[in-house]
């Protein structure tokens, strides 16, 4: 059980090639008086919105390049001057050498640096010719302002290069993979309208200061259909990247990621109807927050602080808005008797 934000949409991760669906998409702008020019694209008025489109193409794009293992394919974004690539771990997967293509069509080979899989981000580093990649520049991301243009750029259902724009829906999301507990928990995610398809991930959320603000990582599911839902996808926030990356690049592993961790390895408790009734402890870790409350195997939690817990999902939503060195009330069933339990949370790591 993880750390961050205030909403949760369960979503999906994005691999690499799907089917192939391409849609084309009309923007409008905004004139000073607050009339729409949508009917004049041609106009003047137009001219400036789309000169800063192109311009921040042609500065972003080159720094965004596309990732490729034996069994994914999807983006990276130059992080550094020593030829260090920031992605989804997602994308590199087990992966221990990875291809990397630059925009200009050439293949270099590159080696995993580090991963942290509950952020779903990993840095992989060329070997040769570093110096043929631009850097990108990361912008602060507690400046994403919900409205602000964005641009997404990567690689998409292996179309390499391809740019897609929309804004800023939302900030401070709370969004995960499939399956709770096992996949990235994505805290204080930027939700976007810009269209993310599989091979997105690991690519940029680029700003018009041709800064990155994020890098996209998933995309909303439809929660009956199973299908993609339009125009909602989240994106890691570039803070949290450049926190997570440093560490990385430094030691190859993560010491202070500013999430919270209980040191559980837990599932869905239900009853004999199905219906879920809390968090049932499958390991404690060794020396951990949880060992050091008392928690055990078998252990049901049922409540952080007084507040239902009645899934997985839950706890670990809720654990986000925690911060490590934060002493939580456990509630726990144990043999068909309840107990309250002081745990001090600590810092999630590799």
């Amino acid at each position: 059980m993880d750390s961050s934000a205030t909403s949760r949409l369960r979503a999906w991760v994005l691999p690499g090639i799907a089917l192939l669906t391409l849609a084309t998409a009309a923007a409008a702008c905004t004139s000073s008086k607050g009339g729409s020019t949508s009917d004049s694209v041609g106009s003047n008025s137009a001219i400036p919105l789309q000169d800063s489109y192109e311009s921040v193409v042609r500065a972003v794009l080159p720094s965004v390049v596309q990732i490729s293992t034996s069994d994914s394919t999807g983006s990276g974004v130059v992080y550094d001057s020593k030829g260090d690539i920031v992605t989804n771990e997602h994308v590199v997967g087990d992966a221990k050498s990875v291809q990397v293509l630059l925009a200009e069509g050439k293949a270099l080979n590159a080696k995993v640096i580090g991963e942290f899989k509950p952020d779903d981000l990993a840095v992989i580093r060329v070997t040769t010719d570093a110096g043929k990649l631009k850097v990108a520049k990361f912008g602060d991301s507690d400046d994403a302002r919900i409205g602000e243009i964005v641009l997404a750029m990567g690689n998409p259902l292996g179309l390499s290069d391809s740019v897609t724009q929309g804004i800023i829906s939302a900030t401070g999301r709370t969004v995960s993979s499939n399956e709770p507990g096992k996949g990235a928990l994505i805290t204080a995610a930027i939700q976007t309208s810009a269209a993310i398809n599989p091979g997105n991930s690991g690519g940029a959320l680029v700003t018009l200061d041709d800064e990155v603000i994020g890098i996209p990582t998933l995309a909303a599911r439809l929660p009956d259909a199973g299908g993609a839902a339009p125009g909602i996808g989240f994106a890691i926030p570039s803070n949290t990247v450049r926190n997570i990356a440093n560490q990385l690049i430094k030691t190859g592993k993560v010491t202070t990621s500013d999430r919270a961790t209980l040191g559980v390895t837990a599932q869905t408790a239900a009853n004999q109807q199905g219906q879920d009734t809390g968090i049932a402890i499958v390991a404690v870790e060794p020396g951990g927050p949880a060992a050091a409350a008392g928690l055990r195997p078998g252990d049901v939690v049922t409540a952080v602080n007084g507040k239902a817990t009645p899934s997985l999902q839950v706890g670990e939503t809720m654990l986000t808005g925690y911060k490590p060195g934060t002493k939580i009330t456990l509630t726990v069933v144990r043999n068909g008797s309840s107990m309250n339990l002081s745990a001090t949370l600590g810092s999630l790591g590799s």
